[in-house]
């Protein structure tokens, strides 16, 4: 009982947990593992650790978008609710 005890003790400040990757991240932590020749641990943790505290601070307020009014000119059909009058504005009268 006292081994038990000791390899928590030993163990306290790791943290073992299964981790399900989408393709496109699996795919790009290979590609580093790769050309870095470092193991998935290393890089996980070392992603994280630069990640992770710009999740912790406040998003910063963005600026705001402004469009331009431009005038389109007069309505070229007298009721857009008059179905066949909009088709005639915009294809003629042979339409039909």
């Amino acid at each position: 009982m006292s081994c038990i005890k000791a390899s928590n003790l030993l163990c306290s400040d790791v943290m073992r947990t299964t981790l399900t990757l989408d393709p496109d991240v699996a795919a790009m932590l290979e590609k580093l593992q790769r050309e870095r020749k470092v193991g998935l641990k290393e890089l996980v943790n070392e992603a994280l650790r630069e990640a992770l505290p710009a999740k912790t601070e406040p998003a910063r307020p963005r600026r705001r978008f402004h469009t331009d009014v431009v005038s389109l000119g007069k309505c070229l059909v007298p009721s857009l609710d008059d179905v066949t009058a909009a088709l005639i504005a915009a294809e003629g009268e042979g339409f039909r």
